[in-house]
């Protein structure tokens, strides 16, 4: 998001972080996302910046003032106040913002590192396992059919909250499963202060390895850097470290390939 629509999910996430966060608060905000997909004369109704931001919010008060709890209507409130670059940056918002109560509810429970771990390794799950993947992400299939199989593989083995958020990312709202569960996963880290290293070895890395790999990197950038570790026998040596857009890869085959592209010229 950018210009108008970054200062006013900036004032809606300010309303979120002074909330008393509940169990069900990610789960309506995220309830008034799809409401917005699915009605284009609302979305653009409570973003139109020709009408004055107390109609905007007199409209969204009206429409759904006792069908969700008051401090999902507080947020929204705030977020149809702000001016927004694009009718659909409204919805984005409120999807993001209930995942970020999603992850506060876990915290506030003493769950974030579990479902942290939980969400990376359903996510390595999917992704190695081929023919779940296409069940998940088949659009031929009802997307409540797709969310039924999702809840049926985790449950009894994952907290609520990763469940809620499972059922979102085969629900995606434009973006794959595997984007979805990526963005929670560093929507968890960011609620610790911490920012997310993917790491790629051959083989699995000893705890204390993992512990010197982390303080290294967290020395490096100066904030706290999670480990997400991947074992990649496509890997030959060495490691490789995603850290948002930036690689370190310092494995035998990046570095046979350039010295190829050094031989070549």
């Amino acid at each position: 998001m950018r210009g108008a629509s970054h200062e006013s999910f900036a004032r809606a996430s300010d309303a979120l972080a002074s909330a008393t966060v509940t169990e069900s608060l990610g789960t309506e905000l995220y309830s008034v996302a799809k409401l917005l997909d699915s009605n284009g004369t609302l979305r653009r109704a409570l973003t139109d910046p020709a009408r004055p931001a107390a109609a905007r919010v007199g409209l969204a008060e009206r429409l759904l003032s006792g069908k969700i709890s008051s401090q999902a209507m507080e947020i929204l409130t705030v977020a149809v106040g702000g001016r927004w670059s694009s009718s659909r940056d409204l919805g984005n918002a409120l999807d993001q913002l209930s995942v970020e109560a999603e992850v506060a509810y876990a915290d506030a429970q003493g769950k974030l590192d579990e479902v942290e771990d939980e969400l990376f390794r359903l996510d390595r799950v999917v992704a190695a396992e081929r023919a779940l993947s296409e069940m998940l992400t088949d659009r031929n299939i009802p997307v409540e059919r797709r969310q039924q199989l999702i809840r049926e593989l985790l449950e009894g083995k994952a907290d609520p909250v990763t469940v809620r958020l499972a059922e979102r990312a085969v629900d995606g709202r434009g973006r794959s499963f595997a984007a979805s569960m990526r963005a929670y996963q560093v929507a968890a880290a960011a609620r610790r202060n911490a920012s997310i290293a993917t790491v790629r070895v051959a083989t699995d890395l000893t705890e204390g390895e993992r512990s010197r790999l982390s303080e290294a990197l967290s020395r490096q950038y100066g904030r706290v850097i999670q480990l997400n570790v991947i074992v990649d026998p496509s890997v030959v040596g060495g490691v490789r470290i995603d850290i948002g857009d930036e690689v370190i890869d310092g494995t035998i085959a990046a570095r046979l390939d350039e010295a190829q592209r050094h031989i070549a010229g």
